[in-house]
């Protein structure tokens, strides 16, 4: 659901200058390719594709300062509010961006990403709306290209429909799909980081369903 838009976001983002690019300063090309001294480090280079609310990326990145991550979200009044936890965290290992995941070429080289994360993304429940989503195979054929090989997409639902959609394109894309759960709260695994909609989700009784997808 799409929040009501806050005009003075737009001004308000420019707080965040330092570790967003927002769209009076967004990711380009001149980034492509050079993630690495972007953050001004080497390290692994993690991507959430559609942080929302920033939950997830900001526990993962303060579990694991030695990573890079990348939060993508393309309304920026939600953008807005992870860059308000990143800084109250003080975290220097993240980077977030207004941008629109079908450009997702433009500001990534080949081979340059070592992990993806998918959480919780629109299903697009009609059929003939199935190239929109996230896990189809016209989207992983273009993750692979940006992934390090071997790479990691971990995936995460609580749509049963657009999870099964979704192993089936890991197979037809010549994928491994591992650790798949159709009850990932059920299993109680401690290492787990919920996003803002699972904790909604699962406060509704709702199954939650994840996979790890192996990029030879």
């Amino acid at each position: 659901m799409r929040l009501r838009r806050k005009p003075w976001v737009d001004q308000a983002i420019h707080d965040f200058d330092d570790f967003v690019f927002s769209k009076d300063n967004p990711a380009s090309e001149a980034q492509r390719g050079k993630w690495a001294e972007v953050f001004g480090r080497t390290g692994a280079l993690h991507v959430e594709l559609g942080t929302g609310k920033g939950d997830f990326i900001s526990q993962m990145a303060m579990r694991h300062p030695e990573i890079n991550f990348i939060g993508i979200e393309a309304q920026q009044d939600v953008l807005y509010m992870a860059a308000k936890k990143i800084r109250e965290l003080g975290l220097s290992n993240v980077k977030l961006l207004v941008f629109d995941i079908n450009n997702i070429e433009n500001i990534f080289a080949e081979g340059e990403i070592d992990q993806l994360y998918i959480n919780f993304c629109d299903p697009w429940p009609k059929a003939r709306h199935a190239k929109r989503r996230l896990t189809h195979i016209g989207f992983l054929r273009r993750y692979a290209a940006l992934l390090k090989h071997p790479g990691k997409l971990i995936f995460k639902t609580d749509n049963r429909p657009l999870f099964d959609f979704s192993l089936e394109q890991f197979e037809a894309a010549g994928l491994r799909a591992t650790d798949i759960s159709y009850d990932l709260h059920g299993e109680n695994r401690p290492d787990n980081i919920m996003t803002e909609y699972e904790r909604k989700f699962s406060g509704y009784g709702e199954k939650i369903n994840r996979c790890e997808v192996i990029f030879p």
